[in-house]
């Protein structure tokens, strides 16, 4: 045992600074390449993060409508793949490489490309659907127009 320190004297244990930059360095490469390895393998994944988006979209819109009791509009454009919230600076991306498709009340129908999913003060709305899709699958965002409720449902190419 040593005098100095009270513990027994066995060699050296531990990591040096060097090897612990290095350790962390190649995690640091691992977690940069990971996620788009795991997007690309899991196209799936990609689709239904999508829809989950689409969806918190949606439903920011009815808070925004019911919290200041005026209309608020979620529009989209399917040909560019992006949405916004009117009147606000609030937006988002839908990724390249799905297929977008919007049903909603011909009112709201800005154009051949954009339309818009209007919500009310009392939470009721137009209703509609997005449909987000790649190849013969994919996910269904629908407000229903009495309550204004939003789900997330799986789609099929029939």
């Amino acid at each position: 045992m040593s005098a100095a320190t009270g513990w027994p004297r066995q060699g050296h244990r531990g990591f040096t600074l060097v090897e612990l930059l290095v350790v962390l360095a190649i995690a640091g490469l691992l977690l940069a390449v990971t996620p788009p390895l795991v997007s690309s393998a899991f196209p799936g994944v990609e689709l239904k993060a999508a829809a989950r988006r689409t969806a918190g979209a949606l439903r920011l819109t009815r808070e925004i409508a019911i919290s200041q009791g005026r209309d608020a509009a979620w529009l989209i454009d399917v040909e560019d793949n992006r949405y916004w919230i009117e009147d606000d600076h609030r937006g988002g991306r839908i990724p390249r490489g799905l297929e977008v498709e919007l049903v909603a009340a011909a009112e709201e129908m800005r154009s051949d490309d954009v339309g818009a999913i209007r919500f009310y003060p009392d939470g009721s709305s137009t209703g509609g659907r997005v449909v987000l899709k790649r190849g013969d699958g994919g996910y269904q965002v629908g407000v229903n127009w009495l309550t204004g409720r939003i789900l997330v449902a799986d789609w099929e190419r029939r």
